[in-house]
């Protein structure tokens, strides 16, 4: 007796985030408005496709792509204080995709978010599975940030903050504390914790009774913020750096061939914004040690 074959299935939202059409939560939005359909019925959350399956998103058919076979692309930015990291805003703010290229082949996820008022690294991809696993506690991916305080921090108030304090969303702490140098309302400490929780670097130091008067994200992963990168700049990551994120987050790494790289290349148009090739470095940005250094003498 045959045994019947059984085709793998997979939620609508992460099928339809995997192309870049947005992020998941997003999705479940639209498959609530009635939106999305699945073999000519209107879906509805917890429906699962399976490969030969029809999708439409607002009538426009959707040709489903695995991730193997997909260009994924992404972009490495430098938000600068004041933009907010969402498509629209209620009060019009700024927002960083006002000043992002547009995407080719999807669009632009942001792996997370910085509050408006924290500057740094942000993380783009149009492959909703990668963007949504770089957010996930359960990859444990650490971010670092240079955060600038005021008042005199204590060795017991650092040992509070890497043991874990209580904030009204649970325990958290960071990994590390490093002292960076300055005096006074200039003191600067570098941290890192592998969540990203809401205002959660601030709201650890607030614990202590200390005001964060400047917060930089400086790395994200494997990923350093370019040195001699300014805010409001961006740039298109390579595939060793794309694949190092894939690897971390347990995703099939790209594997094309050499005309699939100048069409990957050629996805984004050449801008101003773009700056000239990164040169890696552990060190922070160039305005980040000048600022250090003015302050250290």
């Amino acid at each position: 007796m045959n045994k019947k074959t059984v085709q793998p299935s997979e939620r609508l939202q992460k099928v339809i985030a995997d192309q870049g059409k947005g992020s998941r939560r997003e999705i479940e939005r639209w498959i609530e408005e009635g939106r999305i359909q699945l073999n000519g019925k209107v879906a509805k959350l917890g429906d699962r496709y399976k490969p030969g399956d029809r999708l439409t998103v607002d009538g426009k058919s959707i040709a489903v792509r695995s991730i193997s076979k997909q260009l994924i692309l992404g972009l490495m930015y430098y938000k600068p204080e004041g933009e907010v990291v969402t498509c629209s805003d209620e009060k019009a703010r700024p927002a960083i995709f006002d000043r992002l290229p547009k995407c080719k082949y999807g669009r632009w996820i942001s792996a997370g978010r910085l509050d408006l008022n924290t500057a740094g690294l942000i993380l783009l991809t149009n492959n909703g599975e990668l963007a949504n696993r770089l957010m996930h506690p359960k990859y444990q991916i650490v971010r670092e940030y240079a955060a600038r305080v005021l008042g005199q921090v204590s060795e017991t108030q650092i040992s509070n903050m890497l043991r874990g304090v209580e904030l009204e969303d649970g325990t958290a702490r960071f990994e590390t504390i490093q002292d960076a140098g300055g005096k006074g309302s200039n003191h600067w400490y570098h941290v890192s914790l592998r969540e990203g929780r809401n205002r959660e670097v601030r709201r650890i130091w607030e614990s202590q009774d200390i005001t964060v008067s400047r917060l930089i994200r400086i790395r994200f992963g494997s990923l350093q913020l370019d040195r001699g990168m300014k805010a409001g700049e961006y740039r298109q990551l390579s595939f060793g750096e794309l694949n190092r994120l894939l690897n971390k987050t347990g995703l099939p790494p790209i594997k094309l061939r050499r005309t699939d790289k100048r069409q990957h290349y050629s996805a984004l148009p050449s801008s101003k914004q773009t700056p000239r090739k990164a040169r890696h470095s552990n060190k922070l940005p160039r305005k980040l040690r000048d600022t250090y250094r003015q302050h250290h003498n």
